[in-house]
């Protein structure tokens, strides 16, 4: 085959679902690890800037993103909730205290190896199914 023929297309028709688990794990995966990326570049620059490594909790990077996205001011609803309870807990303290201790970059880390397990198994689990169908 040259250079100038085109290459054939596989006959098989896309699976919607392939197509959409693949694209929902793509953007986890690889928007998580960029996100891992940035605050650990942060974290790094302030350690060498100050001389102190900055700890950021899963709480922290939750307050930033609902309230940066989400919430506002007066707000009610679930995700208002959600910030009420990372700034005052009145239960489950055991939860909170592991999700302030737990570094976000470690949580940004594990959902981008999640995304990536949909992006890659997900989709010859789809396969699969179709293929029994």
């Amino acid at each position: 085959m040259s250079a100038a023929e085109p290459v054939a297309m596989s006959s098989q028709p896309i699976d919607p679902r392939a197509m959409l688990l693949r694209a929902f794990g793509a953007v986890i995966g690889y928007g998580c690890l960029a996100a891992f990326l940035c605050l650990i570049s942060v974290q790094v620059y302030r350690w060498l800037k100050d001389g102190e490594w900055t700890h950021i909790g899963i709480t922290d990077g939750l307050r930033a993103v609902l309230v940066g996205c989400c919430v506002r001011e007066g707000d009610t609803g679930l995700f208002a909730h959600v910030v009420h309870w990372i700034d005052t807990p009145t239960d489950w303290f055991g939860w909170h205290k592991i999700l302030e201790v737990v570094p976000a970059s470690i949580g940004l880390f594990t959902l981008s190896i999640g995304g990536n397990f949909l992006f890659v198994y997900g989709t010859d689990l789809a396969a699969s199914v179709r293929s029994t169908d």
